[in-house]
């Protein structure tokens, strides 16, 4: 069991570890392009439930916890400079938001896709990722930047990320913070539908080989 989980323990690493350096990339105003690679964490823990059982995704899910653990550690590690300041590459409430969303979306997505896994083959990961994912934006923007969790880090001023700005540019005020996690939650959303082409391609060939 434990050498069939390789592959998705790799895959989950990797994706993890792309996420974390992408994420200091922007693209556009709202987002990093990190938005773009962590959501197919939930394709990789999705396609082991199915595979191999909801016991065997959520190894696969400590270990890109703990993968992520060991990113965040080094990130906090890494001094950047800038406006005359320093400040860690990853901060305390960075670290803890991103930890605590994946574990607790990843584990709603094990739990949700094993109600529904049996029926129509799209709707386990649809629905699980949909769910999964809106946790996740939820805990990590909240943790991470709304000024009701200040007491996390005292030392760590995210008053830029309270400015009130129109929604995505276009809507009614909110904080900014607020337009990031709209737009990371809309991108998960859109990439969760795009998953379930990969997921029954790759659900479909082993389950064949296996016949």
């Amino acid at each position: 069991m434990t050498r069939n989980l390789i592959p998705g323990i790799l895959a989950m690493a990797a994706i993890v570890v792309a996420s974390n350096i992408l994420v200091q990339f922007l693209f556009g105003d709202w987002l990093t392009w990190g938005a773009f690679t962590y959501p197919f964490a939930f394709l990789v823990t999705d396609l082991t439930n199915r595979l191999q059982g909801a016991a065997a995704a959520r190894k696969v899910v400590v270990a890109g916890f703990v993968t992520g653990l060991i990113c965040s550690l080094i990130g906090t590690q890494i001094v950047l400079q800038g406006d005359g300041f320093t400040y860690p590459a990853v901060t305390l409430r960075i670290a803890l938001g991103s930890g605590l969303a994946f574990l607790a979306a990843q584990l709603m997505d094990v739990h949700v896709f094993n109600r529904l896994r049996v029926g129509s083959w799209w709707r386990a990961p649809l629905v699980s990722t949909l769910i999964g994912a809106s946790l996740d934006t939820a805990i990590f923007f909240t943790i991470a930047f709304s000024a009701t969790l200040t007491v996390l880090e005292p030392s760590n001023d995210v008053s830029w990320a309270g400015e009130m700005l129109p929604l995505l540019g276009h809507g009614p005020l909110a904080p900014l913070w607020a337009s990031l996690a709209t737009a990371d939650w809309l991108v998960k959303l859109a990439l969760a539908a795009v998953a379930l082409i990969p997921f029954r391609v790759i659900v479909s060939r082993l389950t064949e080989k296996v016949a």
